[in-house]
């Protein structure tokens, strides 16, 4: 059998519509029952890891100049890193999501994993719109993140930041 371009995204694409369908729901309602922040970040990363197989899932958390690792599931990670430094310390200072297709020509990229890939970091912000934490997540495939990410992790953002 044989793989047209066009179908093949079709299909992923397709894929992960129906996943991010019922993992955004799940996740609403597993932070509509806890008010606690540092459950919540850890539930979500796990949920999304668990759905989607990504190899690194989680947040860091602004703490003054600097991204503090906080609740995540995968392998080691980074446990500083500096404003403006690396896809998440980008995304931090633009305040915008960002797409790494291919973080090996990503300008200052960190690898905290020789196994990523490809990263998607969306900002999250507080009540004033202050970025208060990161979602991050690596994936070992190359342009794994779409525009279809961005709209369904977004979802999950928003959920995030009306506990802040």
């Amino acid at each position: 059998m044989k793989c047209f371009s066009h179908l093949c995204t079709y299909w992923t694409m397709s894929d992960k519509f129906i996943k991010y369908t019922g993992l955004v729901p799940k996740i609403k309602a597993l932070i509509d029952k806890e008010i606690g922040l540092v459950g919540n970040l850890a539930n979500t990363s796990a949920a999304i890891k668990e759905e989607f197989g990504f190899l690194w899932v989680g947040f860091y958390l602004v703490e003054g100049n600097e991204l503090l690792l906080g609740p995540f599931q995968g392998p080691v990670a980074c446990t500083r890193i500096a404003r403006g430094r690396g896809v998440c310390g980008k995304s931090w200072e633009m305040d915008k999501a960002l797409v790494v297709d291919n973080v090996h020509e990503f300008a200052d990229h960190i690898p905290c994993s020789d196994k990523a890939n490809s990263e998607i970091v969306l900002p999250v912000h507080d009540q004033d719109s202050n970025v208060k934490l990161v979602m991050d997540i690596d994936s070992v495939d190359l342009a794994a993140f779409d525009d279809t990410d961005v709209q369904y992790l977004g979802e999950i953002v928003k959920e995030i930041e009306s506990l802040l």
